[in-house]
Protein backbone atom coordinates (compact mmCIF):
# COMPACT_ATOMS: atom_id res chain seq x y z
CA UNK A 1 0.00 0.00 0.00
CA UNK A 2 1.49 3.50 -1.17
CA UNK A 3 2.14 6.14 2.16
CA UNK A 4 -0.37 8.28 2.24
CA UNK A 5 0.47 11.61 1.31
CA UNK A 6 -0.96 15.43 1.36
CA UNK A 7 -1.84 16.69 -1.78
CA UNK A 8 -3.05 20.05 -3.11
CA UNK A 9 -4.50 21.26 -6.31
CA UNK A 10 -2.94 24.93 -7.57
CA UNK A 11 -4.78 26.97 -10.13
CA UNK A 12 -2.12 29.70 -12.05
CA UNK A 13 -3.51 32.10 -14.31
CA UNK A 14 -3.34 35.79 -14.71
CA UNK A 15 -5.86 38.27 -12.92
CA UNK A 16 -8.16 39.13 -15.76
CA UNK A 17 -11.80 40.49 -15.24
CA UNK A 18 -13.56 37.36 -14.20
CA UNK A 19 -10.61 34.72 -13.66
CA UNK A 20 -11.19 34.69 -9.89
CA UNK A 21 -14.56 34.06 -9.55
CA UNK A 22 -14.67 31.65 -12.61
CA UNK A 23 -11.62 29.66 -10.71
CA UNK A 24 -13.35 29.60 -7.79
CA UNK A 25 -16.16 27.67 -9.37
CA UNK A 26 -13.98 24.99 -10.39
CA UNK A 27 -11.95 24.78 -7.34
CA UNK A 28 -15.50 24.15 -5.32
CA UNK A 29 -15.94 21.53 -8.37
CA UNK A 30 -12.59 19.88 -8.23
CA UNK A 31 -12.52 19.73 -4.01
CA UNK A 32 -15.17 17.45 -4.04
CA UNK A 33 -14.58 15.40 -7.08
CA UNK A 34 -10.33 15.27 -6.56
CA UNK A 35 -9.79 13.94 -3.14
CA UNK A 36 -6.85 16.08 -2.67
CA UNK A 37 -7.08 18.12 0.12
CA UNK A 38 -6.84 21.57 -1.02
CA UNK A 39 -7.30 23.63 -4.01
CA UNK A 40 -5.88 26.82 -4.26
CA UNK A 41 -5.61 29.98 -6.78
CA UNK A 42 -2.56 31.42 -7.85
CA UNK A 43 -3.01 34.81 -9.90
CA UNK A 44 -0.59 37.05 -10.85
CA UNK A 45 -0.51 40.43 -13.17
CA UNK A 46 2.31 40.60 -14.86
CA UNK A 47 5.85 39.06 -12.82
CA UNK A 48 5.37 35.39 -11.67
CA UNK A 49 7.94 34.87 -9.48
CA UNK A 50 7.86 37.86 -7.64
CA UNK A 51 3.70 38.10 -7.17
CA UNK A 52 3.82 34.28 -6.23
CA UNK A 53 6.55 33.32 -4.28
CA UNK A 54 5.35 33.85 -1.02
CA UNK A 55 2.16 32.22 -1.91
CA UNK A 56 3.98 28.68 -3.07
CA UNK A 57 6.74 29.56 -0.02
CA UNK A 58 3.32 28.99 2.19
CA UNK A 59 2.20 26.09 0.55
CA UNK A 60 2.71 22.64 3.23
CA UNK A 61 1.15 19.46 0.95
CA UNK A 62 3.79 17.46 -0.17
CA UNK A 63 2.44 17.15 -3.56
CA UNK A 64 1.25 19.55 -5.65
CA UNK A 65 -0.21 19.53 -9.02
CA UNK A 66 -0.16 22.59 -10.39
CA UNK A 67 -2.27 23.36 -13.39
CA UNK A 68 -2.07 26.40 -15.57
CA UNK A 69 -5.55 27.68 -16.60
CA UNK A 70 -5.08 28.77 -20.34
CA UNK A 71 -5.25 27.04 -23.60
CA UNK A 72 -1.59 26.43 -24.35
CA UNK A 73 2.05 27.28 -23.32
CA UNK A 74 3.04 30.88 -23.50
CA UNK A 75 6.45 32.72 -22.22
CA UNK A 76 5.04 32.67 -19.06
CA UNK A 77 4.23 29.32 -18.59
CA UNK A 78 7.39 28.05 -19.99
CA UNK A 79 9.64 30.70 -18.02
CA UNK A 80 7.99 32.50 -15.40
CA UNK A 81 5.77 30.13 -13.56
CA UNK A 82 8.12 26.85 -13.23
CA UNK A 83 10.27 29.50 -11.94
CA UNK A 84 7.57 30.75 -9.28
CA UNK A 85 6.95 26.37 -8.51
CA UNK A 86 10.42 26.10 -7.54
CA UNK A 87 9.45 28.05 -3.95
CA UNK A 88 6.79 24.50 -3.28
CA UNK A 89 8.55 22.16 -0.63
CA UNK A 90 6.79 19.38 -1.96
CA UNK A 91 6.81 17.46 -4.85
CA UNK A 92 5.66 19.56 -8.26
CA UNK A 93 3.34 17.61 -10.59
CA UNK A 94 3.15 20.61 -13.68
CA UNK A 95 0.32 20.06 -16.00
CA UNK A 96 -0.27 20.67 -19.17
CA UNK A 97 -2.82 23.51 -20.30
CA UNK A 98 -6.56 22.49 -21.38
CA UNK A 99 -5.75 23.14 -24.71
CA UNK A 100 -5.85 19.51 -25.86
CA UNK A 101 -8.35 18.50 -24.22
CA UNK A 102 -11.27 16.62 -25.88
CA UNK A 103 -13.60 18.43 -23.49
CA UNK A 104 -13.19 21.85 -25.04
CA UNK A 105 -13.75 20.52 -27.85
CA UNK A 106 -17.15 20.08 -26.62
CA UNK A 107 -17.66 23.61 -24.89
CA UNK A 108 -16.54 25.16 -28.14
CA UNK A 109 -19.42 23.11 -30.41
CA UNK A 110 -21.86 24.36 -27.77
CA UNK A 111 -21.28 27.74 -27.52
CA UNK A 112 -20.99 27.99 -31.46
CA UNK A 113 -24.10 26.60 -31.68
CA UNK A 114 -26.17 28.54 -29.22
CA UNK A 115 -25.45 31.54 -31.37
CA UNK A 116 -25.55 29.60 -34.82
CA UNK A 117 -26.77 26.38 -35.61
CA UNK A 118 -24.46 23.79 -37.41
CA UNK A 119 -25.04 23.65 -41.13
CA UNK A 120 -23.56 23.58 -44.08
CA UNK A 121 -24.15 27.06 -44.85
CA UNK A 122 -22.51 28.49 -41.69
CA UNK A 123 -18.72 28.77 -40.50
CA UNK A 124 -17.47 28.40 -37.09
CA UNK A 125 -14.50 30.71 -36.10
CA UNK A 126 -11.92 29.79 -33.57
CA UNK A 127 -10.05 32.80 -32.42
CA UNK A 128 -6.98 32.31 -30.39
CA UNK A 129 -3.92 34.68 -29.04
CA UNK A 130 -1.04 33.25 -30.50
CA UNK A 131 2.38 33.58 -30.44
CA UNK A 132 4.93 35.33 -32.47
CA UNK A 133 7.85 32.54 -31.51
CA UNK A 134 6.27 29.55 -30.35
CA UNK A 135 3.48 26.61 -31.86
CA UNK A 136 1.55 25.83 -28.83
CA UNK A 137 -1.86 28.08 -29.45
CA UNK A 138 -1.69 27.15 -33.13
CA UNK A 139 -1.28 23.46 -32.81
CA UNK A 140 -4.30 23.40 -29.46
CA UNK A 141 -6.47 25.47 -32.35
CA UNK A 142 -5.45 23.08 -35.06
CA UNK A 143 -6.21 20.43 -33.15
CA UNK A 144 -10.04 21.31 -32.08
CA UNK A 145 -10.58 22.49 -35.75
CA UNK A 146 -9.78 19.06 -36.99
CA UNK A 147 -12.43 17.49 -34.34
CA UNK A 148 -15.28 20.01 -34.89
CA UNK A 149 -14.67 19.61 -38.64
CA UNK A 150 -15.23 15.83 -38.30
CA UNK A 151 -17.76 15.95 -35.45
CA UNK A 152 -20.27 18.91 -36.74
CA UNK A 153 -22.19 19.66 -39.17
CA UNK A 154 -20.42 23.74 -39.94
CA UNK A 155 -19.48 24.64 -43.30
CA UNK A 156 -16.09 25.36 -42.52
CA UNK A 157 -14.22 25.10 -39.59
CA UNK A 158 -11.11 28.47 -39.66
CA UNK A 159 -8.63 29.62 -36.85
CA UNK A 160 -7.58 32.88 -36.57
CA UNK A 161 -5.38 34.93 -33.89
CA UNK A 162 -4.66 37.51 -32.45
CA UNK A 163 -1.10 38.10 -32.73
CA UNK A 164 0.05 35.54 -35.91
CA UNK A 165 -1.30 34.66 -39.39
CA UNK A 166 -4.14 34.23 -39.78
CA UNK A 167 -5.11 37.25 -37.72
CA UNK A 168 -8.33 37.89 -36.45
CA UNK A 169 -9.03 41.34 -38.91
CA UNK A 170 -8.54 39.14 -42.01
CA UNK A 171 -10.69 36.55 -41.03
CA UNK A 172 -13.78 38.04 -42.46
CA UNK A 173 -12.39 37.69 -45.54
CA UNK A 174 -11.46 34.10 -45.52
CA UNK A 175 -15.17 33.15 -43.82
CA UNK A 176 -17.32 32.01 -47.17
CA UNK A 177 -20.68 31.28 -45.75
CA UNK A 178 -22.92 34.19 -45.31
CA UNK A 179 -23.46 33.71 -41.37
CA UNK A 180 -20.63 32.88 -38.40
CA UNK A 181 -20.01 32.35 -35.09
CA UNK A 182 -16.27 33.23 -33.87
CA UNK A 183 -15.64 31.34 -30.14
CA UNK A 184 -12.66 32.24 -28.12
CA UNK A 185 -10.25 30.22 -27.36
CA UNK A 186 -9.81 31.81 -23.56
CA UNK A 187 -10.37 30.38 -20.50
CA UNK A 188 -12.33 33.42 -18.97
CA UNK A 189 -12.59 37.17 -19.84
CA UNK A 190 -10.11 39.40 -20.67
CA UNK A 191 -9.42 42.89 -22.32
CA UNK A 192 -8.60 40.85 -25.55
CA UNK A 193 -11.90 38.88 -25.69
CA UNK A 194 -13.81 42.19 -24.22
CA UNK A 195 -12.44 44.68 -26.75
CA UNK A 196 -9.58 43.44 -29.14
CA UNK A 197 -11.44 40.69 -30.75
CA UNK A 198 -14.88 42.19 -31.17
CA UNK A 199 -13.30 45.17 -32.86
CA UNK A 200 -11.05 43.54 -35.01
CA UNK A 201 -13.98 40.98 -36.10
CA UNK A 202 -15.61 44.53 -36.96
CA UNK A 203 -18.69 42.28 -35.26
CA UNK A 204 -20.76 45.90 -36.08
CA UNK A 205 -21.02 45.35 -39.49
CA UNK A 206 -23.26 42.25 -39.15
CA UNK A 207 -23.08 38.23 -40.38
CA UNK A 208 -20.76 37.26 -37.51
CA UNK A 209 -21.38 36.29 -33.93
CA UNK A 210 -19.74 36.62 -30.90
CA UNK A 211 -19.65 33.28 -28.02
CA UNK A 212 -18.53 34.10 -24.32
CA UNK A 213 -15.16 32.68 -23.34
CA UNK A 214 -15.32 29.03 -21.95
CA UNK A 215 -15.46 30.47 -18.18
CA UNK A 216 -16.91 28.15 -15.86
CA UNK A 217 -19.03 25.47 -18.07
CA UNK A 218 -18.76 22.14 -16.21
CA UNK A 219 -16.81 20.23 -19.69
CA UNK A 220 -14.04 22.64 -18.28
CA UNK A 221 -13.60 21.41 -14.92
CA UNK A 222 -13.89 17.89 -16.08
CA UNK A 223 -10.85 18.86 -18.05
CA UNK A 224 -8.91 19.93 -15.21
CA UNK A 225 -10.22 16.84 -13.29
CA UNK A 226 -8.86 14.46 -16.18
CA UNK A 227 -5.59 16.29 -16.20
CA UNK A 228 -4.78 16.12 -12.66
CA UNK A 229 -5.77 12.14 -12.70
CA UNK A 230 -3.43 11.75 -15.44
CA UNK A 231 -0.59 12.71 -13.66
CA UNK A 232 -1.66 11.04 -10.88
CA UNK A 233 -1.26 7.93 -12.48
CA UNK A 234 2.03 9.15 -13.96
CA UNK A 235 3.43 10.62 -10.94
CA UNK A 236 2.78 6.68 -9.29
CA UNK A 237 2.94 4.09 -12.24
CA UNK A 238 5.31 5.77 -14.81
CA UNK A 239 8.68 7.36 -14.79
CA UNK A 240 7.96 8.66 -18.30
CA UNK A 241 6.00 11.45 -16.32
CA UNK A 242 9.41 12.48 -15.14
CA UNK A 243 10.47 13.12 -18.93
CA UNK A 244 7.56 15.21 -20.15
CA UNK A 245 7.96 18.63 -21.61
CA UNK A 246 6.30 20.04 -18.21
CA UNK A 247 8.60 17.87 -15.67
CA UNK A 248 11.62 19.43 -17.72
CA UNK A 249 10.31 22.71 -16.99
CA UNK A 250 10.05 22.41 -13.39
CA UNK A 251 13.89 21.16 -13.56
CA UNK A 252 15.16 23.42 -15.30
CA UNK A 253 13.39 27.18 -14.90
CA UNK A 254 14.33 28.73 -11.65
CA UNK A 255 14.83 31.85 -10.46
CA UNK A 256 18.33 33.64 -10.79
CA UNK A 257 20.35 36.26 -8.76
CA UNK A 258 20.82 38.28 -12.06
CA UNK A 259 17.01 38.98 -11.88
CA UNK A 260 16.82 40.31 -8.11
CA UNK A 261 14.91 36.62 -7.57
CA UNK A 262 17.12 34.40 -6.76
CA UNK A 263 19.19 33.68 -4.10
CA UNK A 264 22.84 33.87 -4.07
Amino acid sequence: MLPMTTESLLLISRDTRSSREVFETHADRLERRTGVDTVELATYESEPVSELRDQFRAMSAETVYALPMCMAHSYDTVDGVPAALSYISGEVHYCEPLGQSPAITDVLLEKASTHVPATGETSLVLVGFGSSSKPYHRQAANYHAARLREQSDYGEVLTCYLIQNPTVECIRYNVSNPRAVAVPLFVSRTEATERRVPEELELDRGGIEYADPFGDHPRITDAIHAEVEKQRALAYGDTSASRSFEAQLTRTCRPVATDGEGVL
